[in-house]
């Protein structure tokens, strides 16, 4: 027996079958840091059309999470899918880096300022802090593969970013949409501070819902608005109800507010034969709550006859007044509304038209001030039970129940906050027409998903004014100069505001704090009160689209793409809105782009206490960035994203099936170099299908990358790679691949198709798979430029057309009885009958239409369907043990093959021993290794 097996064209290649990904991926990040891959992606793209993608930074503080991976997963994704697209797109990060979250984590290493250190130690303290915490994050961002300018982050709390976020302000300023108000704001107890919107969140809590009569003091008044008499009123201790879940805030209570168009009854109850006034709509609702059966209507009025008339406070000594508000509703309650214009945004305006006392009684640690009568010194949440005793002493306890509700939280502290008024500044969303002008760019953006758009609206329509201020230690000052008399700011602000912007530039924030203030306001000096508050740190991340993306010099247009999480409405979409829209007329944006949040496999949110957290970290040190890589892009990231270990592993699996696809085409690459490529009107029919396959993927994959839909990407991908190549095409070349002639034209040709799809693919996985796409292009034949991701989307098939005759429809029906043979030999193999697929023959009989295109293949068609033999017949033929199929219009049946196995190509052929010289093979081996090689046409 002769030893053909050197003649055989064997796969070779040094890509290997395992990814290895954690031990390989950080390898080369240090070869791509040594070599410059960022730069040299900047140099390839110089002078083309800019795509900017402007990065929402994370905060400065702890390890990344899950989520943190998913959002600079996308951002790399899209961006190197843009750079393919031959835009100019630059990726620099960014860091959130002011803010209380670092001072709490200072304070426990050094105390607070003003005691073991001094503010401008602790301030020190605050930025070595940040620095540490960018440095962990920003490794942990590299090692995802993620690119960018690593060298030259923005940072807020750089002096430049520092001194610009001061230059921002004063354009507010200038545009007349700053003022200072005593307004109610979201008040964290236990940050001792003000909150942003954003740093709210609502969760479940229990509270005690009481109802509280406020007796009448204005008896005749109120007696002649409901047409009763005084003494009735008197005997029957009338009084106005309110209902109520913040008992604390009674004692700042200073009104009572009604609808001018309710109407409002006096109900008579038994067996206290009291008179309850409330409003009709909800009368019943209330008696019901009360466990009142015996009631009656006694008398009505609109709250318009009530308006400004007293009643008693239930427990101060202390007359109120009934007021008027379109605020009130019949959702619930009484329809009189308890009113604390220092607890309320809704008390606070309508408190305001009347010209009411804001009375805050409460100081910043959330503790009554020594002067509150009765409560002094109590918390106020635990003053609760007190208040309602004293209300019940006093004979104005209605209902008193507990009432679960969702209730607003400090996201950092997961505590409940209050609505407390203090002096703050204040972004006014009406005094200049911010919130018209926001609602209005609102519409001009494009948002992803659309709904998107409504939410952002519906915030915009019911938000308060911006508060600005904070009371801390770390953070860019509020650089004005208050007169003393008039509480006017300085009319030269935005100039004194400039020189201390440049005094920050050289010195940092610390600047402020020590600056001469003589040395700006001269003999205006003792006029003059210096502002220690601090920004926001919302506003800081929120005016980045004027320090980072409007200054630097490496970012070349205006943003096209903001991208983070759906809370980014609330949060960094709405702070860059307003502060754009308040200093030039416009968004930030074009488009804006959100993802869900990481959820584990159960929908659960991650939680280090229920022990379904997924660390990034663990991922990449067990199976490597580009599984996690993968695992984005395989999610519709619009929603909840879940992840899990065997989430993951399915990714894996996938991961896999693309690799090995690549391995098999670059194995039987061996031998070949680009000048071998044959011609598209010289291929095989096949190998021209498939490459015209690819070439329409590649405009179908283009689009989902330009609509940011990664789920299709990879989709599409895993398709292509699993059925079209791994289930069909690659499966029906191998043996052409292996036993063909090397440098025939039947080998060749389909060499050249696998070198068109392999050039295509390694650009296809570029943005997703980063890692194993960089590992393909360094062993892909030819010469060729350093990195795939300075290259463009391959253009090499550009100019291949589909045939006529053998198209995607004969292809899909010719893979559909493919599939049907393969039925039918797995079911001969185990019924014993037959061995692998080449001892097989299989008879086909076709209707006439299906016939017509079978035919086609001619003799070629065994070839297709890898067996030694097929004899295609009319359906008019069949014998009447043909078996039927799944394809419509198809029978056959299975044999056993004739013929002796040819020991090279393992086809049995009636000619193998015919051949002097060569006893055991077939003619077209021997073809192939003396001759000519074979002919092939069709596949």
């Amino acid at each position: 027996m002769s030893d053909y097996k050197a003649t055989l064209n064997l796969p070779e290649t040094a890509f290997p079958m395992r990814g290895n990904l954690a031990q390989r991926e950080p390898k080369m990040l240090k070869d791509w840091q040594e070599k410059g891959v960022y730069s040299k992606i900047r140099e390839a793209k110089k002078g083309k059309k800019p795509f900017i993608l402007h990065d929402g930074p994370p905060y400065a503080n702890g390890d990344i999470h899950i989520g943190h991976a998913v959002n600079k997963i996308l951002k790399d994704i899209i961006v190197k899918s843009k750079n393919l697209s031959d835009f100019d797109s630059p990726y620099v990060p960014g860091w959130d880096c002011h803010g209380l979250p670092i001072e709490l984590m200072v304070e426990k290493k050094v105390g607070k300022p003003g005691k073991k250190v001094t503010a401008a130690e602790f301030r020190q303290k605050c930025r070595e802090y940040a620095q540490k915490q960018i440095d962990g994050q920003m490794a942990d961002f590299k090692r995802l593969g993620v690119f960018g300018e690593w060298d030259n982050p923005y940072k807020t709390m750089d002096f430049k970013s520092e001194a610009d976020i001061i230059r921002a302000l004063s354009k507010i300023v200038d545009s007349g949409h700053l003022e200072k108000g005593f307004k109610p704001v979201h008040w964290c107890t236990d940050c001792g501070s003000a909150l942003a919107e954003a740093e709210v969140e609502y969760k479940d809590k229990v509270s005690p819902a009481i109802d509280v009569k406020f007796p009448v003091a204005d008896v005749a008044a109120i007696a002649e608005a409901f047409g009763v008499s005084e003494g009735d009123l008197t005997t029957h201790k009338a009084g106005v109800v309110i209902w109520t879940t913040t008992p604390w805030t009674l004692p700042a209570n200073r009104a009572i507010s009604l609808h001018p168009e309710l109407t409002y009854a006096i109900v008579e109850v038994q067996p206290s034969n009291e008179w309850l006034v409330v409003a009709q709509d909800l009368l019943e609702s209330c008696m019901n709550r009360y466990g009142v059966e015996d009631f009656r209507e006694v008398a009505t009025c609109t709250g318009a006859a009530l308006d400004k008339l007293k009643v008693n406070h239930p427990f101060l000594d202390l007359e109120v007044p009934l007021i008027l508000g379109d605020h009130v509703t019949t959702e619930s309650g009484t329809g009189c509304v308890h009113t604390a214009p220092a607890h309320g945004v809704d008390d606070f305006n309508v408190g305001k038209q009347y010209d009411i006392e804001v009375y805050n009684p409460v100081g910043n640690n959330g503790v009554y001030l020594e002067n509150t009568p009765l409560f002094a010194g109590q918390f106020v949440f635990k003053a609760n039970d007190e208040i309602i005793e004293t209300v019940k002493e006093k004979g104005n306890l209605v209902l008193n129940v507990k009432y679960e509700h969702s209730y607003p939280h400090c996201w950092r502290h997961k505590t409940p906050i209050i609505f407390r008024a203090t002096p703050q500044w204040f972004v006014s969303m009406d005094k200049k027409g911010l919130r018209a002008e926001s609602l209005e760019q609102i519409k001009q953006t494009k948002w992803i998903p659309d709904w998107g758009q409504n939410r952002i609206e519906k915030m915009v329509e019911g938000r308060p004014d911006w508060c600005i201020s904070r009371q801390r230690t770390w953070g860019v000052p509020i650089p004005l100069y208050v007169h003393k008399l008039t509480g006017e700011i300085h009319p030269e602000s935005a100039a004194l505001m400039e020189k201390v912007a440049q005094e920050v530039e050289a010195k940092g924030i610390q600047a402020w704090w020590d600056l001469d203030d003589a040395a700006l306001l001269g003999s205006e000096l003792d006029n003059y009160e210096k502002v220690t508050d601090t920004l926001d740190v919302w506003f800081d991340s929120g005016v980045t689209h004027y320090f980072v993306v409007d200054r630097r010099d490496d970012i070349p247009a205006s943003a096209d793409l903001y991208l983070e999480g759906s809370d980014q409405h609330r949060g960094w979409f709405m702070s860059s809105l307003m502060s754009s829209t308040a200093m030039h007329g416009h968004a930030p944006y074009k488009e804006v782009l959100t993802h869900g949040f990481t959820v584990d496999a159960h929908g659960r949110k991650m939680s280090k206490s229920v022990g379904n957290v997924v660390a990034p970290q663990e991922v990449t040190n067990k199976l490597g960035a580009d599984i996690l890589r993968l695992w984005v892009a395989s999610t519709d990231y619009r929603g909840e994203i879940a992840v899990s270990d065997e989430i993951l592993k399915r990714a894996a699996d996938g991961y896999r099936r693309v690799r090995n696809t690549a391995r098999f085409l670059l194995a039987n690459l061996n031998g070949f170099a680009v000048e071998d490529a044959v011609a598209e009107e010289d291929m095989v029919a096949l190998d021209r299908w498939i490459v015209a396959r690819a070439k329409a993927l590649q405009k179908e994959l283009i689009e989902a990358y330009d609509n940011y839909d990664l789920l299709v990407v990879s989709q599409k991908l895993t398709h292509f790679c699993s059925i079209e190549l791994g289930s069909f095409y690659l499966d029906v070349i191998k043996d052409r691949q292996y036993t063909a002639k090397a440098d025939g034209l039947a080998r060749r040709s389909c060499q050249t198709a696998m070198y068109h799809i392999i050039e295509a693919l390694v650009r296809w996985m570029a943005p997703i798979t980063s890692f194993t796409a960089q590992e393909i292009w360094e062993t892909l034949p030819g010469e060729r430029s350093e990195f795939v991701f300075t290259e463009t989307w391959y253009e090499g098939f550009n100019n291949f057309t589909q045939s006529d005759t053998f198209n995607d429809a004969l292809w899909h029906q010719v893979l559909s009885v493919k599939d049907a043979a393969n039925q039918a030999m797995e079911q001969a193999r185990k019924d014993g009958e037959l061995g692998g697929s080449l001892e097989a023959s299989i008879s086909l009989y076709a209707t006439e239409s299906l016939y017509n295109v079978l035919a086609k293949l001619e003799d070629e068609l065994r070839f297709v369907l890898i067996t030694s033999g097929v004899t295609l017949t009319k359906v008019d033929s069949a014998p009447s043990d043909a078996k039927a199929t799944d394809v419509e219009g198809l029978w056959l049946s299975v044999d056993k093959a004739s013929g002796e196995k040819c020991v090279r190509c393992w086809h049995h052929r009636e000619d193998v021993g015919s051949h002097e010289g060569h006893e055991e093979l077939c003619g077209r081996c021997v073809t192939n290794i003396d001759g000519d090689g074979e002919e092939r046409h069709y596949a």
